[in-house]
């Protein structure tokens, strides 16, 4: 099997389809708008994600993915921006233009011209593990629903469920003692 190129910075799309076109060709992480809308909250979110791990804008080559583009670009100006233009995002049939209907050398090429070499290999060996998370109470408790919601509320990275848990934590580089300090007053 062939590895995927690894992208350290988190990647902003608008939707699952992006997510999943570039989860293809990539080994990343993506943050979704949920298309047309970005609210004070995800901001919030992503300025955490700037501060943490990087950026990278990659919105459709339309009017809603400029859009929001432009809103992110005001809150966070050193963000990363890649870029398609609308050749690269037609669909083969009908539909809207995308960064879900983009080919590998397309995605490699926007996604390139941002980062070139500022983008390295994470170490993986700080993720948390389903150990920690059951250490916590996080998963596998009575009450872990409440602890994961007092948590991910007092880090402001968005409710995530048992299942996203981990992976939410992980994007956000949430350290065991980050979430000790927090779990303290639970």
């Amino acid at each position: 099997m062939i590895e995927k190129p690894k992208i350290n910075e988190v990647i902003v799309v608008e939707g699952r389809d992006d997510t999943a076109n570039l989860k293809r060709y990539f080994d990343c992480d993506t943050y979704e708008t949920g298309g047309s809308s970005i609210d004070d909250r995800d901001l919030e979110r992503l300025k955490v994600l700037e501060e943490k791990r990087g950026i990278i804008v990659f919105t459709d080559p339309d009017f809603q993915g400029e859009r929001i583009r432009k809103i992110i670009m005001q809150a966070i100006p050193q963000a990363g921006h890649a870029f398609l233009n609308r050749d690269e995002a037609k669909p083969k049939g009908k539909g809207s233009l995308g960064v879900e209907h983009a080919n590998f050398a397309a995605l490699n090429q926007a996604l390139s011209e941002v980062f070139g070499e500022k983008s390295s290999l994470t170490d993986s060996s700080a993720d948390l593990t389903q150990t920690d998370l059951m250490r916590f109470g996080l998963i596998m408790a009575a009450d872990s629903r409440k602890r994961r919601e007092f948590l991910c509320e007092e880090l402001r990275i968005g409710y995530a469920n048992g299942k996203q848990i981990k992976k939410r934590l992980n994007m956000f580089k949430i350290t065991i003692e980050q979430i000790e300090k927090v779990m303290k007053n639970y």
